[in-house]
């Protein structure tokens, strides 16, 4: 195996990881909260005001 070989395969799992990166993005559903709103993550629970 020379050299344009081991080039040759860096490149195809470089490609199939980016891919694979893109898909699950792409695939995955954002959440809804209680109130049906969406939200990306815990960090929006911040902007809410609090009720007791």
């Amino acid at each position: 195996m020379n050299q344009s070989d081991m080039l040759f395969l860096v490149l195809i799992l470089i490609g199939i990881s980016s891919l694979t990166l893109i898909t699950v993005q792409l695939l995955k559903r954002p959440k809804r909260d209680d109130r049906g709103e969406w939200y990306e993550g815990p960090w929006d629970d911040d902007d809410r005001p609090r009720t007791r």
